[in-house]
């Protein structure tokens, strides 16, 4: 599994586990791991977001 299908499954299986709160729990996540400093942690979550609003609303427009 590539690291792009790995962010793919887990934005599913958070969207399954949080449902509605999906896109909270992750902001939560990114600004915990920003103030632990830990910027591998938020370039990971913030794809994670990225990935919630396409499962929600599609590709960006121009892809």
């Amino acid at each position: 599994m590539t690291e792009d299908q790995e962010r793919w499954a887990e934005a599913i299986a958070i969207e399954r586990l949080h449902g509605e709160r999906a896109k909270a729990w992750v902001a939560e996540r990114v600004v915990a791991l920003r103030e632990a400093g830990d910027s591998k942690g938020v370039e990971r979550f913030s794809i994670l977001a990225a990935r919630l609003e396409q499962l929600k609303f599609g590709p960006a427009r121009g892809q």
